[in-house]
């Protein structure tokens, strides 16, 4: 009997997960050793975790988790939170508002900072806030908010946060390495990616960066952390010790090695995901469409509202079926108003864009939808002299 396999028959330009480039395909077919025993795999494990630490311009640890990229999220809060302590989670998105689910598995007292889902973070407004509220252990905080494609300005955030020695956890799933990030500067002290996203692996593997301040709250606990699979304390000395605390996804790493070193051989990454993401929203908005939000652009994702007298569901279809390209909708307070664009990563080219809204101008014309310009057309006027998208 013949083996079953998926052959996924879209090209995805949904915000994650996004395509996977050959060689990074190719590098999880490889050989798998056990990663219990073989020291060669240890070598390898922490030289990817620290060529991630110096692309996000840090000395500070980080830990490779064998979980989608939730699992570093969860590790974060579980890592910290003891019963009863406080902390400040900045809501102004889904994913935002995610975190205190987070904090009360783990018997922490969430306080919802509650601001616009059309808005990037209001900085000064944060900062009015916290001269009367600052009593916190962490604060979380969502650098892009996928559902809506805010982008939080975590430059300002995380180091207005520190000035009251409040910890910080950073969500930066689907804005790592297609939005700049400077860990020291910004001072994050919990740092969390994912494969998925701009990354450009297959889903599996979330990553923590950590400072040691982040460290230090973790083995000054007094209480244990209350897991296992999420627990950061684990990882301390699997160096030393050559022992990891789980066997680790051998083929998942390798995958990711991959995805890394084409990041680091690829100096235009984010200069390429700001022309494409800039130009995207320029040519939706010349098509006389509306972007959902306000302010706050990310140059990962593009959400705009679905045009009147259409629907969700008959844009993802058509596309889907006649043009074999897979958007997305949304959900929770989103669900069956947006249309997401993902153009990040393996997505984020000119080729990829310029087949996506080429397909999207067919679907939407035939939907009645009365186009102001030739969505591909107007998008290569824009990008056509900027190298990097190429």
């Amino acid at each position: 009997m013949s083996a079953k396999t998926y052959t996924a028959p879209y090209k995805i330009m949904t915000p994650g997960p996004t395509q996977v480039l050959e060689n990074v395909r190719m590098a999880r077919s490889l050989a798998c050793t056990n990663p219990d025993i073989d020291t060669d795999f240890t070598e390898f494990y922490k030289e990817t975790c620290e060529l991630i630490s110096s692309l996000l311009h840090t000395e500070n640890e980080t830990l490779i988790l064998g979980g989608e990229g939730i699992l570093g999220l969860e590790a974060a809060c579980a890592s910290l939170t003891e019963p009863g302590d406080r902390v400040l989670v900045l809501d102004n998105g889904i994913y935002g508002k995610g975190f205190a689910d987070f904090v009360r598995m783990y018997g922490g007292v969430p306080d919802l900072y509650h601001a616009s889902y059309e808005h990037t973070l209001d900085v000064s407004a944060l900062a009015d806030y916290l001269k009367d509220h600052h009593d916190y252990k962490y604060a979380t905080v969502v650098h892009c908010d996928t559902p809506s494609g805010i982008l939080n300005d975590i430059s300002r955030i995380c180091p207005l946060l520190k000035q009251y020695s409040i910890l910080t956890v950073v969500d930066s799933v689907s804005a790592m390495f297609g939005e700049y990030i400077d860990a020291d500067a910004f001072q994050t002290d919990l740092l969390c990616g994912g494969s998925q996203k701009a990354v450009s692996a297959p889903p599996g593997l979330a990553f923590v960066v950590m400072s040691s301040a982040a460290k230090a709250a973790i083995n000054s606990r007094k209480t244990p952390i209350a897991s296992f699979y999420a627990n950061l304390k684990l990882f301390e000395s699997y160096y030393e010790d050559k022992w990891f605390p789980y066997t680790m996804p051998v083929s998942d790493i390798c995958g990711l090695r991959a995805a890394i070193d084409n990041i680091a051989a690829d100096p235009d990454i984010l200069k390429r995901h700001a022309v494409i993401g800039d130009a995207t929203r320029r040519t939706l908005q010349a098509g006389g469409l509306s972007l959902h939000q306000k302010s706050g652009f990310s140059n990962t994702v593009t959400v705009f509202d679905v045009p009147q007298g259409t629907s969700v569901s008959d844009i993802l279809e058509q596309m889907k079926e006649k043009h074999r390209i897979m958007l997305a909708g949304s959900f929770d307070s989103f669900a069956g108003k947006v249309i997401r664009i993902g153009h990040m990563g393996a997505n984020a080219t000119a080729a990829n864009m310029i087949d996506t809204l080429a397909a999207l101008d067919h679907v939407l014309r035939g939907l009645g939808v009365a186009l102001q310009v030739r969505l591909d057309e107007y998008f290569l006027q824009l990008v056509r002299d900027s190298a990097a998208v190429f």
